[in-house]
């Protein structure tokens, strides 16, 4: 197993953190961003595949002056610990952050989601709306539709999945590249998103998040996925926002015209040039994104 990681010296200036860790139920050492006034009221930053908290970091920075932020990196991923035997399932990840909401106390949740996060904090809303007040939400999906990338369908065949994921480090390193489209990384953003995935035992939750997709009935994380759903429904008298980077190569604007359509009294910001990791590309949507926030009493 591969443990939790400290944040290295080069990567200080970019992410300038103290991340706390946290045992969760099934045992594993998570790491997670906790910044900002110490009160039982969070901004709650659920990332995706392959990235960690690091693709926060500028938002966590705006906002923490007057917002306490959260970011955890799930189990696997980020500066977590990366165990070859965990529950890597779409239920399990929404078990791991309901349990940092309790362990930190949190009684009001201000909601942030990306990729997979999505899925996972909306498995999170269907049990606990109550808490919920402002939803962001960026190129995810959480509900059943049944579209894919070829590049992701072949990552997750038996045996040549693995072989791509793990062993050539075919999907975080092409993520690099494919997730952007009005700029390019720089090599130290680069380098930092790609941290955490050196080698075929640290690649193991890239790979089982892959493997976890959802696109029938049957799946193990069918049922999740359909609680996920649940909680997408449970939105309509929340206050969201749906920023979108419209040149997602996976995430597409279909997904967003989804999303509409089962909230259309959500507000939307759509950045015709910016791709899958949005805070990265348009930087604007970081600054959109902290004032929906920062107006949650007006």
């Amino acid at each position: 197993m591969v443990t939790h990681r400290e944040v290295p010296d080069w990567l200080r200036a970019a992410y300038p953190f103290e991340p706390r860790h946290f045992s969760t139920p099934g045992g594993a050492t998570m790491s997670y961003v906790d910044e900002g006034p110490r009160c039982d009221e969070a901004v709650l930053m659920l990332h995706g595949n392959p990235t960690w908290s690091f693709f926060y970091r500028r938002l966590i920075q705006e906002l923490a002056p007057t917002m306490r932020c959260v970011a955890p990196d799930h189990v696997g991923m980020g500066l977590s610990d990366q165990p070859e035997d965990y529950d890597y399932t779409l239920a399990g990840r929404v078990r791991d952050v309901e349990a940092l909401v309790i362990h930190l106390g949190l009684k009001k949740v201000h909601l942030v989601v990306h990729d997979w996060g999505g899925a996972i904090g909306m498995g999170w809303t269907a049990d606990h709306a109550a808490q919920l007040d402002r939803v962001v939400v960026m190129n995810t999906a959480a509900f059943p539709l049944n579209r894919i990338p070829a590049r992701i369908a072949l990552c997750k065949l038996p045996v040549i999945g693995p072989l791509l994921v793990r062993g050539a480090n075919g999907f975080a390193a092409p993520a690099t590249s494919m997730a952007m489209h009005r700029r390019s990384l720089t090599p130290m953003e680069k380098r930092g998103y790609l941290l955490p995935y050196s080698s075929w035992a640290s690649r193991v939750a890239v790979n089982a998040f892959v493997r976890d997709i959802p696109m029938k009935p049957g799946h193990r994380s069918w049922a999740a996925l359909q609680r996920a759903e649940a909680g997408v429904a449970a939105l309509a008298d929340k206050q969201v926002l749906l920023a979108w980077g419209m040149r997602d190569f996976c995430f597409d604007p279909h997904f967003l015209a989804e999303w509409q359509r089962r909230l259309p009294t959500a507000q939307v910001e759509r950045y015709n040039d910016a791709g899958h990791y949005l805070l990265e590309d348009a930087p604007e949507a970081v600054e959109r994104v902290a004032a929906f926030l920062k107006s949650r009493a007006a």
